[in-house]
């Protein structure tokens, strides 16, 4: 199992181009399946959630050519209309499926998703949305078993604000009879980088980027081209990372106007910030302000980068408060980062964070995607060596980051 080797305490200079958003090109991978034309799609990222999702649509017959962070997708042969548990238990976002088969094939089999190390997230507005478009849906044998003859446009307002479910549903109303409204839509970029391509493969879709989606159906979709948006966390953690260790550095092929409230809350900590359209720069020279935050949903402080934040203040020259009401079970990196020196007290779902001097390297281990970033960031800054263990979980969601890292002065090495 690969580790990474990190010895703290230099200064990050130079330039890293950010990789394409994971949470964007999943869904849009799935988009795929609503059409038999070809969808040829760049600015793919390179990573494990990436690869487990190309390898569940070859199985379901998907065309999928590859060229570097290119990919042509063509569904004119999918025939096998179901997602195994095999598949699923190893990434959640698999669920993604049920929405596309079920309309453009009226049948799908998808397992129920496995458990998650941060906490619940039940597929019921998934469900319940779905059967509100005619779907018959039964449960059986920890499988959703979905048909419907043709989908039906609804009204649908779910309990809370769901990501993947404003995906699921959306994808299936593109083709669904009739007009279908998406009530309490998530409004994540990421969303609106999936509905950007279903209009380019000609779907009917109003209110874009808002919290009310309405979606007239179409008899079929086409082929199109598109370019998955910039993933706005991994731009995130590495400006948290140059705010822990010091420097000077300039993030390229990533958007600052997708990023506002994590750019305001580290000029609160004393990063001086620039940016162009596709560039941020971020310069740092002092230790750390403390920085409290709720994470929310967007345009909200985004729970993806609580744990990088959480890092950063276990350094700065004060304290913070930080309350995660996302997910239930989001602290597993406090005691690593304690670990490390750092001084951090739970109180059910608040978090404060004494700021010390310094932090020293340790052994520590990754629980989650997230928690590994903050680990690696709080190493960065920390003195001497820090061990960062179970790095399967940083490689799901960072396209080579020891790599990028290594390339603007940071001692990071992978070891095996």
């Amino acid at each position: 199992m690969d580790k990474l080797l990190i010895t703290g305490g230099k200064r990050l200079a130079g330039e890293i181009a950010i990789s394409g958003a994971k949470n964007a090109a999943l869904p849009i991978l799935c988009a795929g399946l609503l059409t038999a034309d070809t969808v040829q799609l760049s600015n793919v990222p390179h990573l494990q959630d990436v690869s487990t999702m190309l390898k569940l649509l070859r199985q379901m017959g998907l065309g999928i050519e590859q060229d570097g962070d290119r990919l042509a997708l063509n569904g004119k042969a999918v025939d096998k209309l179901e997602a195994p548990y095999e598949m699923v238990k190893t990434m959640r976002a698999s669920i993604l499926v049920l929405g596309p088969l079920l309309a453009r094939f009226g049948e799908a089999k998808v397992s129920l998703p496995g458990g998650c190390a941060i906490g619940s997230r039940p597929v019921d507005q998934h469900i319940k949305g779905l059967q509100a478009m005619g779907a018959e849906i039964t449960i059986e044998a920890g499988y959703i078993h979905a048909r419907a003859k043709k989908l039906r446009g609804a009204r649908i307002t779910t309990d809370m604000i769901t990501v993947t479910g404003t995906e699921n549903l959306l994808m299936a109303a593109t083709l669904a009879e009739g007009e279908t409204v998406l009530e309490n839509a998530a409004r994540e970029p990421e969303v609106t980088d999936l509905a950007n391509l279903l209009v380019a493969m000609g779907a009917k879709i109003e209110g874009i980027g808002s919290e009310r989606l309405v979606i007239q159906g179409v008899d079929k979709l086409h082929g199109a081209s598109h370019a998955v948006i910039a993933d706005r966390i991994e731009t995130g953690t590495f400006l948290c990372a140059v705010a822990a260790a010091g420097g000077d550095i300039t993030l390229t092929n990533t958007r600052a106007d997708i990023l506002d409230v994590v750019l305001e809350r580290l000029r609160e900590a004393g990063v001086v910030l620039t940016s162009g359209p596709d560039w941020i720069r971020a310069q740092m020279a002092a230790r750390p302000k403390p920085v409290s935050f709720r994470t929310t949903e967007y345009p909200g402080f985004p729970t993806d980068m609580q744990a990088q934040f959480m890092a950063l203040d276990c350094i700065a020259d004060g304290v913070s408060r930080i309350s995660e009401t996302i997910f239930e079970n989001r602290f597993m990196h406090v005691q690593e980062l304690n670990r490390l020196g750092a001084s951090i007290e739970i109180d059910g779902h608040t978090a404060m964070v004494k700021g010390v001097e310094r932090l020293i390297g340790a052994p520590v281990m990754a629980t989650d995607l997230r928690a590994s970033a903050s680990l690696v960031i709080a190493a960065l800054a920390a003195q001497g060596q820090t061990l960062v263990d179970r790095i399967y979980h940083l490689d799901r969601g960072y396209d080579r980051m020891e790599v990028k890292l290594s390339a603007v002065g940071a001692d990071i090495v992978r070891v095996k």
